[in-house]
């Protein structure tokens, strides 16, 4: 989960703003308990790091991350959980560096030190929060979205989603107004 920290300014993070949606745009769903770091959270700051992921199918989602792709925002361990915004990745993935802080609640001594970390993290950028939460409930009983890797794997905290149940999701927002 992201830390509050400043947004560091970065190349990437220039770019995202001019970078249009096209077809090598990718899409996803992270996850994010809102008691750690919540949509209101990112929004307050307009950038944030996605760090403190310790698995590797996760990780390697952040790995494939491009600036510009869009990001389905998702309330973890909420009452109810789902879907709460959106975000742009606006750096590519870096090594996480609280895996090798001791003083973080994400630092990992098992696995990362400082001749290896494994583990990296994205930046994300704010875009929207949706008026309400769509709940997973609600998506789970979406014949749209049916084949959602999220009802398939949904303890995994960083996904792919397919465009077309993406722009699914952002309609269903847009019409709960």
């Amino acid at each position: 989960m992201p830390a509050k920290r400043p947004r560091e300014e970065t190349q990437d993070a220039k770019n995202v703003a001019t970078s249009a949606p096209d077809k090598s745009t990718k899409y996803w769903l992270m996850k994010s308990e809102p008691d750690a770091f919540s949509i209101d959270q990112l929004q307050a700051m307009k950038e944030s790091p996605w760090d403190g992921v310790r698995n590797y199918s996760a990780r390697n989602h952040m790995k494939a991350m491009s600036v510009g792709d869009r990001v389905l925002f998702y309330h973890s361990n909420a009452k109810p959980p789902g879907v709460i915004g959106l975000a742009v990745v606006s750096r590519t993935a870096y090594p996480d560096h609280t895996a090798e802080d001791p003083k973080s609640k994400y630092y990992d001594a098992r696995i990362a030190t400082t001749k290896k970390n494994p583990w990296e993290m994205v930046n994300v950028k704010f875009e929207k929060k949706f008026d309400e939460i769509l709940s997973l409930d609600f998506l789970r009983n979406d014949a749209a979205l049916a084949n959602m890797v999220l009802f398939r794997q949904g303890r995994l905290s960083v996904q792919p989603v397919d465009a077309i149940h993406f722009h699914h999701i952002v309609k269903l927002a847009a019409r709960r107004k």
